[in-house]
Formats: C-alpha cells, sequence, structure tokens
C-alpha cells in the first residue's frame, strides 16, 4: 500500500485540477507497477513536495540503492530526463538517470543523501531586513558559494533540442506585463514592476542557449553518497529544465531563505561564479525577470500585490531601497 501524503493531495488539488485529482488516483497503481517492473523493493518512507512523489527503493538485481520518482509531466517537468542526461554525460553534477517511462514520465534516479540538503548548511531561515548572527551568516554564505559552483557546472552545457526556451517565455511576460502593473493595487509596485518589465525588454533579444535549472534553491542540491561515488559531492536534482541566459537562474537562490541585506551579496557572488561579473546587467535584467514571471503568475490568480521578498529583490537590485 502507498500512502499519498496529504500535502501533494492538496496542492494537486489546487494547482492541477482534474488532472490533478486523476495523477492522485493513479499514483497507488503507477507505484506498484514499477517496483515490479523494475524490480525494486522499498527502502524507507515516501517523500514528496508540490508536484512528486518520491519513494526511496533498491534495485533487487544489484543491491544499488535509488529514488523512484512519480510525478505529472506538464510543459516543466517533461524535459527533467533530457536534461539530467545532458548534463550526465557532460559531468555536471547532476542526478543521475537509471531509468525513465516515457509515457508515465515515471523516473528511477540514483539515490543521493536526502538528510543532507544544502539548505541545513545555509541554516533555518532569513531575516528580512535583519542580519544573522556571525557564524551562521558564515555558514549561509558558504551555501551560496556552493550553489554558485553547482550552477556554473550546469549552466556550461548546451542545452539540447526540444526543450522550451526562455525566448518563450519572455514573450509571454512581456504581452502580460502592461495587464499585471495596471492591476497592482500600490503605485509604487506599479513602477516597479514596469522597471523589471523595461530592463526585460533590453535583453530580450538575446535569450540564450545554455541548459537552465530553473529552479535552483538550497533544498534541490543534495550530498552525494558514498556508495554512488560521489563522496563530497553536491549534486543538483529537481530541475524544470529550459533553454536560455545563464542570468536567469539566479533568482531561486537570492528569494530561497531570503535575507534582504545579502541579496546583493548573493548576487554578486553567483554573477562572479557563472563568469559574469563583467555582464552584471544582463544578469540582473533576467533576475528581475523572474520577479516579473511570477508577478504575471501571481496577478493571474488575482494577487493584487507583489510577494514581499520578490518586490524587495527587484529595489535591492534597481538600487532603489
Amino acid at each position: 500500500m502507498i500512502d499519498i501524503p496529504d500535502e501533494l493531495i492538496a496542492s494537486q488539488y489546487a494547482y492541477n485540477g482534474a488532472a490533478g485529482r486523476a495523477f492522485v488516483a493513479a499514483l497507488p497503481g503507477l507505484a506498484g507497477r514499477f517496483l515490479e517492473e523494475w524490480g525494486l523493493r522499498r527502502d524507507g518512507a515516501a517523500m514528496y513536495g508540490m508536484c512528486a512523489l518520491v519513494l526511496p527503493v533498491v534495485r533487487e538485481a544489484d543491491g544499488v540503492p535509488a529514488a523512484l520518482k512519480l510525478q505529472l509531466v506538464d510543459e516543466e517537468t517533461v524535459g527533467e530526463p533530457i536534461a539530467l542526461r545532458a548534463w550526465g554525460a557532460a559531468g555536471a553534477g547532476a542526478v543521475g538517470v537509471l531509468g525513465h517511462d516515457p509515457g508515465t514520465g515515471a523516473l528511477l534516479l540514483e539515490r543521493l543523501d536526502e538528510g543532507r540538503p544544502l539548505s541545513g548548511m545555509a541554516g533555518g531561515g532569513g531575516v528580512p531586513g535583519g542580519s544573522r548572527p556571525v557564524g551562521e551568516a558564515a555558514d549561509a554564505r558558504r551555501a551560496v558559494t556552493v550553489l554558485g559552483e553547482v550552477l556554473a557546472r550546469l549552466a556550461a552545457v548546451p542545452a539540447p533540442e526540444g526543450l522550451r526556451t526562455l525566448g518563450d517565455a519572455v514573450e509571454r511576460m512581456l504581452a502580460a506585463a502592461p495587464e499585471a502593473v495596471g492591476r497592482l493595487a500600490d503605485a509604487s509596485e506599479r513602477r516597479l514592476l514596469a522597471d523589471c518589465a523595461a530592463a526585460v525588454r533590453e535583453v530580450a533579444g538575446e535569450p540564450g542557449d545554455r541548459l537552465l535549472h530553473w529552479d535552483l534553491h538550497y533544498d534541490n542540491i543534495l550530498a552525494g553518497r558514498a556508495d554512488a561515488g560521489r563522496a563530497g559531492e553536491w549534486v543538483a536534482l529537481d530541475p524544470k529544465p529550459l533553454a536560455g541566459d545563464p542570468g536567469f537562474e539566479l533568482f531561486p537562490a537570492l528569494d530561497n531563505l531570503f535575507d534582504a541585506g545579502e541579496v546583493v551579496w548573493r548576487f554578486d557572488a553567483l554573477t562572479e561564479a557563472l563568469g559574469m561579473e563583467r555582464d552584471r546587467g544582463r544578469a540582473r535584467a533576467w533576475t528581475l525577470g523572474r520577479v516579473l514571471q511570477n508577478a504575471v503568475w501571481a496577478v493571474g490568480d488575482g494577487e493584487r500585490e507583489l510577494a514581499p521578498d520578490h518586490a524587495e529583490i527587484a529595489r535591492r537590485l534597481l538600487g532603489v531601497g
């Protein structure tokens, strides 16, 4: 029997409607099918995020620990096995693919150390508008440095054909920007979002061709396992891949474990890791593009204000606050 976590059920129902309900209903059958077809046995409690159920397993044929990932296939997740295999071929530091079923999107992945996310190094939560204790701040900066190293390896790989593109995404967000700006209740936020859109327009003609993760935050980097030959490595997982400019990758590391006083330091450290320190204007514009993208989605869901952390990131990068 597979127990489906209530939180996963709630997120699927809320965000995916009928498709989410069908996915949840099918999960026990999918899990049973792939445990049998791929010769797997359960090896621990189920894990989950907003989009996927992950079962720790062992491959019975050779005793290799693995993770069975079941998720609803959509435009964000359909390219995951393509991206992971491209990074794997390049030795770029992403989780390995042991099996994939194109019909359902089921993935059998290399097992990482789920008890050691990079967020554990960074510390618990951010300090909005404040500062961390000295030791905790140093640990958080080390985590940013590690994330920058992982990001640089991933972004060095050219995007394979067939993935969604930043060019398409930016065309949609710029088309939606005037309405999103107009529906914000606060005049200062309207000006701020208009500035974000203006910055994106300046770089929209060169969307880039690197293989992007899109969601590289501190919980999407785990320690590798010694039994997989990954001792001492930090490994990326759960990409929502697209082809584009590496500057579009920075926002999650600024927003996750948010600390207003560290926004500019993190931005500078990440652009340096990517070799973009001489072109920070482009990196800034694409980071503001993530603020714009999130705002377009939020306004479409009925919101009339920017997320406070997102607004503060934009102000800091624009030099307003």
